[in-house]
């Protein structure tokens, strides 16, 4: 059964695999009265459209699926069910006549919300005692989770394996009503577990004594290819609800076909599918999105003797006219083909064709419009698979050109999950759209999950970049620790973004620039003639702030229109901080300039080689509120393994507590081992090589450039105020700065941006510098020089010396290294690699090197794979 609906001025498409009678009033909707209160109290403004077909049947008890655009609503489903659990009638063969309602979300998120709405709605029901389940991977959770008495779980499809270990018999044997939370997702990111579900609960059926009630409700957004099998073996006669059309088009089996062509051959691949389609007496619409199209259509197939019917905004034919000649050539056993434009469709009001042709390459939007003229031959049985051919009576053709870019990623990401075949064409135009795409968002900020996790899981919706740019990522005004480039820090994280990415200051124990200015500015302020508020604020510009004793530099990052008294509410951003609000402009005070020479010292900290269980996207609440609690404010040791501008990445970092009479540092928690022992964190080690991977993608300056562009680096003992190796006492860490397994990291760098007008020649012959790793024994230095397939390759020793040179994917590389102490020429040696070159130097004098070269060099850095290091050596140079 399928129809049309009009409600009100719009028409909503709705395809129905049974009649439904809707309910769209609140007042006679299938609840408990107490509900209606509760939701009208809430100004609940429904049911909407498609509420009122999926209230009734859930009511009912049916086996529901709802496709819809409201498909991520939860009161698609939450008032029939808790209506349902109302009725102890329904459920005296369960013990204490209750039966149980789990609801299966895509992530901890959705539960969450899930959960609020549950309690929120259920103050109007008797106790029904909803519980919100997450596990994490600690098996004792599951064993203190106490669910008698509840009525209604909400989990994950992650969580639930791990609570039936424990609780299976009491809550599968009460289990009655099973939903299926935003279903395309569970089944693309979670198929194996949601299937092991399912399977669990049929199971539980199939052994259930009595009659009791089971259903299964599946919503969602979209089909997918495993909601057949859902229905085929798990639901007694769905009701199918769907008011997306294409995702109709989907259920209705309507064969997608791509054909790729030049743009100048459209219409002889045109007249190649009718000559096909006139054989089989298919009812043919030909959409065009210009008159002209029309016209130049129109006539090309009379001239091919193909007799067809045209229709444009233009035209002198009526709407009637057109579809009364439509009728009659069908019913004489003639093809009838229409030619016509998308704004035409709506008039005629056409819905049996059997084949769409998309001349004009369809945006995602025209695409379903077209498509509702096949919903008579939409198939209603269920298929095996979206290509059964036997069950297939509606074809959509798609001629896709060179001119089809515009469009190409939407009806690519239609056709994929329709499972129709994808010419490469099509898959190549795509890539390209979205690198173009991608080049547009090139002022956008960095990509945050890119950031704090090495991967963007959607890149295509995603609004940030996933590239670098030089002028953004590496800021000039930024604090002399991060040109420093040094690996071990000391860390004050002072505002908490999410478990694994903080701002706070790199520390430094003598002399610590910042310090000295707060006290300075503190000192300042206290006097009251110094307080000189702002009188006009502008954007960008540096202003004093005070809160209580404390004075801040702050910066305005937005001004909104001003109020009648000329005082307005302004964003501000703590620079050496952080974080932001929002205050009034009149608490702006001038900050004299002897206060704005020191840079910014906020700095962005990412936590690195840790990230949520259960492939999610964001830190379960839990995890960032431990870790808030126990790291704000308070001291840390780090090992920096990455920099891009103001971010540095750390791998480890230790919270310490100095004991100054012991002249020792104590280490009394890894932040990243922290995560992992509350079970909801696991390992992440792709995650250093993902953002060395993305900063090799820009271009780089050679060494002497660099530092000429930024301020020159101050090499004096820069370890020697925050290294975590002054720890002698570990405590409840596993895992220390000293101890700790690393990968490969590279060693801190500024990038200095490639001006236009230097020669892009002298740079290629100048030569590209290689990323080099390092380390050593009591008699050997070993370097890896990162190249991969090098040819021509030179490497030249001296006493104090090693030169190497290059060429790799035509690209020279050249490393020029002044030793920090010496080595025996004759005896060293070069080895060249697949992937690496390893130089093998051999020492003059037995004994540690305390650093490889005389002078720093951001291109090299110590191997930690391969270094070992005793417990009284003095902190080490990395270059």
């Amino acid at each position: 059964f399928q129809s049309f609906q009009n409600v009100g001025k719009e028409k909503n498409f709705l395809f129905l695999s049974k009649k439904i009678e809707p309910s769209s009033i609140l007042e006679t909707a299938p609840l408990f009265d107490g509900l209606k209160k509760e939701l009208a109290r809430n100004k609940f403004s429904g049911p909407t459209f498609t509420e009122s077909y999926c209230w009734p049947p859930v009511a009912l008890g049916c086996d529901v699926i709802a496709i819809s655009h409201q498909g991520n609503d939860p009161l698609l489903y939450i008032p029939p069910v808790l209506t349902l659990l109302q009725l102890r009638s329904d459920y005296k063969a369960l013990p204490n006549m209750s039966g149980v309602s789990l609801i299966l979300c895509p992530g901890w998120k959705k539960a969450q919300l899930v959960f609020d709405l549950l309690k929120k709605y259920s103050n109007s029901c008797r106790r029904l005692h909803p519980m919100l389940i997450m596990l994490g991977q600690n098996k004792e959770a599951a064993s203190q989770v106490e669910i008698q008495g509840c009525e209604v779980v909400v989990t994950t499809p992650y969580n639930l394996p791990r609570l039936l270990e424990q609780k299976k018999a009491w809550l599968l044997g009460r289990l009655c009503h099973l939903v299926l939370d935003e279903i395309e997702v569970l089944f693309s990111d979670t198929t194996e577990q949601v299937f092991t579900i399912l399977n669990c609960y049929k199971k539980a059926t199939a052994q259930a004594q009595g009659n009791v009630p089971r259903q299964i409700i599946a919503v969602g957004t979209q089909w997918n290819k495993h909601i057949t099998a859902l229905i085929k073996e798990f639901m007694n006669d769905p009701h199918v609800v769907v008011t997306v059309i294409e995702e109709a088009a989907i259920f209705g089996n309507v064969q997608q076909v791509v054909q790729p062509c030049m743009n100048s051959n459209r219409t002889a691949e045109l007249l190649k599918i009718l000559a096909f389609t006139q054989r089989n007496l298919q009812k043919v619409l030909v959409f065009a999105d210009s008159v002209t199209d029309v016209e130049v259509i129109h006539k090309a197939l009379k001239s091919n003797s193909v007799v067809s019917l045209k229709k444009h905004t233009e035209s002198k034919c009526n709407a009637e006219c057109v579809l009364e000649r439509w009728r009659k050539m069908h019913s004489s056993d003639t093809p009838a083909v229409l030619v016509l434009t998308d704004d035409c469709l709506q008039s005629l009001g056409i819905t049996d064709a059997t084949c769409v042709i998309h001349f004009s390459f369809p945006s995602p939007g025209v695409f379903g419009q077209r498509l509702q003229s096949l919903r008579d031959n939409f198939c209603t049985g269920i298929k095996n698979s979206a290509g059964d051919q036997e069950h297939t009576k509606a074809k959509s053709v798609i001629l896709l050109t060179e001119n089809s870019s515009c469009h190409a990623p939407g009806i690519l990401h239609y056709l994929k999950h329709a499972e129709a075949k994808i010419p490469e064409e099509l898959c190549d135009l795509t890539a390209r759209v979205l690198e173009s795409e991608e080049d547009q968002k090139f002022s956008r900020p960095l990509c945050a999950s890119l950031k704090t996790f090495g991967i963007c899981r959607n890149r295509m919706k995603c609004p940030d970049r996933h590239q670098v740019n030089l002028s953004i990522d590496t800021a000039q005004n930024i604090a002399d620790e991060m040109i420093e480039t040094r690996e071990r820090v000391a860390i004050l994280p002072l505002l908490i973004v999410h478990a694994t990415n903080y701002f706070g200051r790199i520390v430094k124990k003598e002399k610590d620039q910042y310090t000295i200015l707060a006290k300075e500015m503190n000192d300042y302020f206290k006097v009251p003639g110094c307080r000189i508020s702002v009188n006009s604020v502008e954007k960008s510009v540096f202003y004093g702030f005070c809160e209580g004793a404390i004075c801040h530099r702050v910066q305005v990052v937005e001004t909104p229109a001003k109020d009648e008294e000329n005082v307005c509410k302004v964003k501000i951003k703590y620079i050496d901080e952080g974080r932001t609000s929002q205050v009034n402009s009149d608490q702006l005070l001038h900050l004299p300039a002897k206060f704005q020479s020191l840079p910014p010292q906020a700095v962005e900290i990412v936590v690195c080689r840790v990230k949520p269980i259960d492939n999610e996207v964001e830190w379960n609440p839990k995890v960032t509120d431990h870790i808030n609690h126990k790291i704000k404010g308070k001291l840390h040791h780090a090992k920096v393994v990455h920099t891009l501008g103001n971010t540095v990445w750390v791998d480890p970092m230790v919270g310490v507590t100095h004991l100054p009479t012991m002249k020792m540092w104590i280490n009394e928690y890894n932040i990243r081992l922290e995560i992992l022992s509350m079970g909801l964190g696991t390992d992440n080690p792709e995650h250093v090589g993902e953002i060395q991977k993305l900063c090799r993608q820009m271009p780089v300056l050679d060494h002497a450039e660099r530092l000429e562009h930024f301020t020159k680096e101050n090499t004096a003992g820069l370890e020697e105020a925050s290294s975590p190796q002054d720890t002698s006492i570990q405590e409840n860490s596993a895992e220390s700065c000293n101890n700790s397994v690393t990968p490969p990291s590279s060693k801190p760098s500024i990038i200095s941006i490639q001006t236009k007008s230097e020669d892009s020649t002298v740079l290629q012959q100048k030569g590209c510098h290689p990323q080099i790793k390092w380390f050593q024994d009591n008699v050997t230095v070993t370097l890896k020089v990162q190249i991969l397939r090098a040819a021509d390759s030179k490497c030249e020793f001296s006493r104090e010396k090693v030169a190497f040179s290059a060429y790799s994917e035509g690209k020279l590389y050249v490393a020029d290294l002044e030793l920090y102490q010496s080595i025996i020429a004759e005896k060293s040696t070069c080895v060249i690699r697949d992937t690496e070159a390893v130089i093998l130097l051999i020492k003059e004098k037995k004994g540690a090197w305390w650093k490889l070269l005389k002078d720093k060099n951001v291109h090299v850095s110590l191997d930690f794979e391969h270094w070992e290091e005793s417990e009284d050596e003095r902190p080490f140079t990395v270059g």
